[in-house]
C-alpha cells in the first residue's frame, strides 16, 4: 500500500499556491522550523520510508518516548508536513504530499 492509498491519507487536494515572495519566505521559515529538530527529521524519514499510514508502531520504530514522539508529530502536523487521523484508540500518520512538495519547492527556489 502506498501513502496515497492509506485510509488516513487519501488523495492530495491539489497544489498549494503561494503568491507573494513575502508569503513564500514566511512559509519556508515555518516549514524549516518544523523540520529544525533531529527527532522530527527522523519521524519524517520514517514516514517517507514506510510509505503508508503508520499508527502506534511509529513509537516502536524510534528511540524516543511516546510523549516525545507525540509532541513532535503535533508540530509536523501543524506545519502541514504530515496528516493524522484517529482510527480506534490510536492516531495514524502519513506524509502530507502537498506539504512536503511545497517544502522541497521552496528550498529549491533559494
Amino acid at each position: 500500500m502506498n501513502e496515497l492509498d492509506a485510509p488516513c491519507c487519501g488523495s492530495p487536494d491539489g497544489e498549494i499556491a503561494i503568491e507573494s515572495e513575502e508569503e513564500r519566505d514566511t512559509q519556508l521559515a515555518q516549514l524549516a522550523k518544523a523540520v529544525g529538530h533531529p527527532t522530527r527529521v527522523a519521524i519524517l524519514r520514517t514516514l517517507i520510508e514506510r510509505d503508508e499510514c503508520v499508527c502506534g508502531e511509529l513509537v516502536d520504530e524510534l528511540p524516543y518516548a511516546q510523549s516525545t514522539v507525540s509532541g513532535h508529530l503535533k508540530t509536523l502536523k501543524e506545519a502541514g508536513l504530515i496528516r493524522g487521523e484517529v482510527q480506534g484508540p490510536s492516531v495514524c500518520y502519513c506524509i502530507e504530499p502537498r506539504g512536503l512538495s511545497l517544502f522541497k519547492q521552496l528550498v529549491d527556489e533559494l
